[in-house]
């Protein structure tokens, strides 16, 4: 007997559209597996700032337009958090799942059973997870993730997913290397420079600055290494990402923090890119060291690892992605864990059931 379908609440950010139009990793993800759920028979209710753009069955607007230029302060969140609470009373769902900070908040004053997938740094969102205790369901990204505050109340581990056929395949590459992401100091893009400069190689850097963080850095970091051979384009498109990405030797993804997944990795790897990465966060899992990349443990190695990128076969990086980071095996990660909580339900006092890590 086939599994009944579900309905599925999905709940975005209010920052950017879903999908995004260039810059917003969360909001792709919920895109992607918005679809893929649809496409496996599910119902799904997004609830989402701005247009309409995937395939759920209903859109429910929490607000007109996004609120991009506010993305870092508090209230949107807030806001957001409240209308889906109140649009989720009139509507007949099976589980909420939900991709936001201050939704969660939200959780204990309903029956419903609700999942958030973790998306941010978990040592500044335990504060928020841990006094819900069992009202909510976290799911990680990554083992490294999960692994950074194991008392919370984690219900599964799925990797995201890409529509790896979105992104064109290149087995020949250009002349230049590649920075994609925020100029934050986190993500440490004037290594890249500085890597890329020692390599004799080219660098292409491409992302968002917006908040003040961002803004302080790049002038004070970024902007004095600037030159012939290390050119800021600005933020990418979808489309103008897509053909960055498919053209570079390798991508330089120098993080300092304990990223959670590192999307752009999997992009690059779906082009036939090879990553260079420092070994933080989930950089280990995600690239397959000496197959689809290097992950080196300081910056000083990260140019004679963009050197060594030419012994990478792309077929490798894209065989990977298919196999571990697609859209399909996500949605059906997501679809095994969402079964696995309604069979047991939230009992008062009692933990979800413990889903089988995935990836």
């Amino acid at each position: 007997m086939q599994p009944r379908s579900l309905r599925i609440a999905m709940v975005a950010p209010p920052y950017y559209t879903v999908p995004p139009h260039a810059y917003g990793g969360t909001e792709a993800i919920v895109a992607g597996l918005v679809d893929r759920l649809v496409s496996r028979g599910h119902h799904v209710t997004l609830f989402a700032a701005g247009a309409r753009g995937t395939s759920a069955q209903e859109f429910v607007r929490t607000s007109e337009h996004t609120q991009t230029a506010r993305l870092g302060e508090a209230i949107p969140e807030v806001v957001n958090a409240a209308r889906v609470f109140g649009m989720l009373r009139s509507r007949q769902v099976d589980l909420v799942h939900d991709h936001t900070i201050a939704g969660p908040l939200t959780a204990p004053g309903r029956l419903l059973p609700t999942l958030v997938t973790v998306h941010g740094a978990t040592a500044e969102l335990a504060d928020v997870y841990r006094p819900l205790g069992t009202a909510v369901g976290l799911v990680a990204i990554s083992h490294a993730q999960r692994a950074s505050e194991p008392g919370l109340n984690w219900v599964a581990t799925v990797p995201n997913g890409i529509d790896v056929q979105s992104f064109p395949y290149r087995d020949r590459k250009d002349d230049y290397v590649l920075f994609l992401g925020r100029f934050h100091p986190q993500k440490a893009p004037h290594l890249a420079i500085e890597a890329a400069r020692r390599a004799g190689v080219r660098i292409i850097l491409a992302g968002k600055r917006t908040e003040p963080i961002e803004n302080e850095y790049y002038r004070t970091r970024v902007a004095p290494l600037l030159g012939r051979d290390a050119v800021d384009i600005g933020i990418a498109d979808a489309v103008l990402k897509r053909r960055l990405l498919a053209g570079a030797r390798c991508l330089v993804f120098p993080i300092r923090w304990e990223e959670p997944f590192g999307l752009v990795m999997v992009e690059a790897m779906a082009c036939g890119t090879p990553v260079v990465a420092l070994s933080n966060g989930s950089a280990p899992e995600v690239v397959a060291h000496g197959r689809t990349g290097f992950v080196v443990d300081r910056p000083e190695q990260l140019a004679r690892a963009i050197g060594d990128c030419e012994q990478i076969e792309p077929s490798d990086c894209r065989r990977r992605v298919s196999e571990r980071f697609s859209l399909d095996a996500m949605a059906a990660s997501y679809e095994r864990v969402y079964r696995r909580v309604l069979e047991h339900g939230r009992r008062p006092g009692g933990q979800l059931p413990q889903a089988r890590a995935q990836g």
